[in-house]
């Protein structure tokens, strides 16, 4: 493969090597520090820098759609969160949903149990993305998959849920109001999520 160890006798001369360029053309030959031996991801060391550079921009692209395209999930996921949502949704389902036993299941553990269900395999997916993009360590592959994971929990779960929960509760009041009057029906809307995510908490743990 087309990417080589070097050692050297002196840390200095392996710093001036790794922060250095070693050829007029730079992507031509490409020098930084090197991974622990049990840690080189030896799939990815012969890529070409070019390649990487386009891996990296298909990957980024991929997992902005994958972001965004996960609101549809979300949303399903919102009609689930209360009883009057169901009752709006599926009216055929009132008589069911109003046993006790029922109606503190679909509230309490069913939005946080299909949200799981949603997110299982998305590690799995990340990972691959990954080592898609080239990374030539196990630790650069899983860091890259972890920092998009919580960024990717940060916009669905949070904002996503918050944000579409609390304007689909109010949009009647978004459609007939003054644009000044949003963040006060955002900011008495979005404690009435508190409930959700309590219950996804606990079932997050569990």
């Amino acid at each position: 493969m087309s990417a080589a160890f070097v050692s050297f006798k002196t840390r200095w001369g392996a710093a001036v090597c790794a922060q250095t360029q070693q050829t007029r053309n730079p992507t031509l030959w490409l020098t930084e520090w090197a991974p622990e031996p049990r840690d080189v991801y030896w799939r990815n060391l012969p890529i070409p820098y070019f390649s990487l550079s386009v891996r990296r921009l298909i990957m980024a692209v991929a997992f902005f759609f994958l972001t965004f395209f996960f609101m549809i999930p979300i949303l399903f996921v919102q009609t689930l969160a209360s009883i009057e949502g169901i009752e709006r949704t599926a009216p055929w389902l009132k008589p069911l949903v109003t046993v006790p036993f029922i109606k503190s299941f679909i509230q309490g553990f069913l939005p946080g149990i299909v949200l799981k269900l949603f997110l299982i395999f998305l590690p799995t997916i990340l990972m691959i993305m990954s080592k898609f993009e080239g990374f030539g360590s196990i630790s650069s592959l899983e860091k890259r998959s972890a920092s998009r994971y919580y960024l990717f929990n940060f916009v669905n779960i949070f904002l996503g849920n918050v944000l579409t929960g609390s304007a689909f509760q109010q949009l009647n009041s978004f459609v007939h109001q003054l644009a000044n009057q949003y963040p006060i029906t955002i900011g008495t809307t979005i404690p009435l999520k508190a409930t959700f995510f309590i219950t996804y908490i606990m079932v997050d743990g569990w």
